[in-house]
């Protein structure tokens, strides 16, 4: 929907009703649900690791997540991307975001293009995202909040490998709003990756960039006005987490007889840092820091306002679970929890992981995340790592979508769910542009992690059962484990064919 406050998003709002009816008329849902679920995918945003309960945060306070957790499948080795553009890539197409050309958020890339190979924006129109064949298995599905995987300007991508890092307009600009609102640009859109709906989708990675003042403005995006031109405005709105809720539920009562999908990916708590109201913010400010963790011991008024925030994300799961019950739907509604990377450096922290946000250390790419389906998962803890390309073919697997022809990097999560054979494997990353760290690709396999950077060839081992924190590189201890990893490190880079910044000193 497009709010009325603006004459441009006005005047074009016929345009994009045009383009949600063109798609909607050509959908033929299967009306047969068999004994496929209901799912909801809930993605907080820079949600770090050990910044919830059930992963033992004593300072930030999650009571209802952490009684989901303990009702839930919990997956102790999560992974995702280090920053959000590369994450939301492979999560959607299910693949290694380097077949994307995204290995950064693309205004944060730093260097020159022989050192790094500078990222791409918007994900193409030959990748399928997971919405697609859900929907022709029948799915009615929703995205709300954050997209992030359109760039202002797609049109400005089309020459890669890109010479500079890409831009994005002003805060408070809407001059890209008439392009985006058109056919040729909806179809990197949520509607034309087959969604049925979009709350809030669009290019912007913060909701501050409605303002004019960005994260110096009082809303910051979280109060509303959202000024957000994918979210109509209502006199009810308050507070950004609470509306995307509020629409979430509302899709659920409207769907509730068919099969449902619903992609909720919340702007928060992604700076800049709002508090979401003056007693949970006092609340918080009077709590003694947690020693174990380091949390509350510095920068107070940014981690307390950041608590308020994922104390709002805490409140509205468990709204969405209460209606859940209230209409009887939990059984057959399976619920995950997870965030996009790491914690952001300058809201939170903790004593426990290496490096935050941004960074290829566990700190910047280990998240949250459980799987909740009553009745159906049975609760405990998983130690098997597994990493964001894992969700799209889990879902098909739900949906008992069995023809599925597209490439995906990822492996189906549904015998981990249901506690029968899953096949150990390596999980790898590959990152070809600088943010905060050199490029470079990584391994993760058993115990070990081995890090490869791209144009000096370096290395790091790490041990993560012993080492959690990854402060003692182990490279000249065990030269054997270094041997076999970089050996099936370098034969995966070549059999798919994975791109070297043109300074590297690497053949493959």
């Amino acid at each position: 929907m497009i709010k009325k406050q603006s004459p441009i998003i006005g005047s074009l709002a016929g345009a994009l009703f045009s383009i949600l009816l063109i798609v909607s008329c050509t959908f033929n849902p299967k009306t047969d649900r068999g004994n496929r679920p209901n799912i909801i995918f809930i993605m907080a945003d820079d949600l770090g690791w050990q910044d919830v309960g059930f992963m033992g945060s004593k300072w930030f306070e999650t009571p209802n997540l952490d009684k989901l957790a303990g009702e839930s499948l919990v997956f102790n080795n999560a992974y995702m991307y280090p920053t959000c553009s590369p994450s939301r890539a492979a999560l959607l197409t299910g693949k290694q975001s380097f077949r994307t050309g995204i290995y950064n958020v693309p205004v944060l890339e730093k260097g020159d293009n022989e050192n790094n190979i500078f990222s791409r924006w918007t994900v193409g129109l030959e990748h399928t995202m997971y919405a697609e064949p859900l929907k022709k298995a029948g799915y009615r599905s929703i995205h709300l909040g954050k997209w992030h995987v359109v760039g202002p300007n797609p049109e400005k991508e089309i020459n890669f490998p890109l010479d500079n890092p890409l831009k994005q307009p002003p805060n408070g600009n809407l001059d890209w709003l008439p392009d985006h609102l058109t056919a040729d640009i909806q179809k990197y859109y949520p509607i034309g990756k087959g969604f049925h709906e979009n709350v809030g989708g669009t290019w912007w990675g913060d909701p501050a960039r409605g303002y004019r003042d960005g994260y110096k403005s009082g809303s910051g995006g979280y109060k509303a006005p959202f000024k957000n031109p994918f979210i109509e405005d209502k006199e009810d709105d308050e507070w950004l987490t609470d509306r995307l809720t509020d629409d979430a539920i509302h899709f659920i009562k409207r769907n509730k007889k068919e099969p449902f999908f619903v992609n909720l990916h919340y702007y928060a708590p992604h700076r800049p840092t709002v508090p979401r109201n003056r007693e949970s913010f006092e609340k918080f400010m009077r709590k003694v820091a947690d020693s174990i963790t380091g949390q509350g011991e510095n920068d107070r008024e940014e981690i307390t306002g950041y608590a308020t925030m994922i104390a709002s994300i805490d409140e509205n799961v468990k709204r969405i679970f209460d209606y859940l019950d209230q209409e009887g739907l939990r059984e057959n509604t399976i619920v995950i929890f997870t965030s996009d990377n790491g914690f952001n450096g300058l809201q939170s922290g903790t004593n426990i992981l290496r490096g935050a946000k941004g960074t290829i250390y566990e700190g910047g790419i280990r998240v949250p995340a459980f799987v909740n389906w009553k009745g159906q998962v049975a609760p405990g803890n998983s130690e098997t790592p597994i990493c964001g390309m894992d969700y799209f073919p889990t879902f098909l697997d739900l949906a008992q979508v069995k023809d599925y022809k597209g490439e995906l990097d990822g492996e189906s999560l549904v015998p981990l769910l249901k506690n029968t054979a899953f096949k150990e494997r390596a999980l790898f990353w590959h990152v070809a542009s600088t943010y905060k760290n050199p490029p470079c690709s990584i391994i993760r396999k058993d115990e070990w992690k081995l890090i490869q950077f791209l144009n000096d060839g370096k290395v790091e081992l790490y041990n993560l059962e012993k080492d959690l924190k990854e402060a003692h590189n182990l490279v000249d201890e065990n030269p054997e484990i270094v041997s076999q990893l970089m050996h099936e490190l370098i034969t995966w880079r070549k059999n798919n064919n994975v791109p070297l910044p043109p300074a590297s000193v690497l053949a493959f």
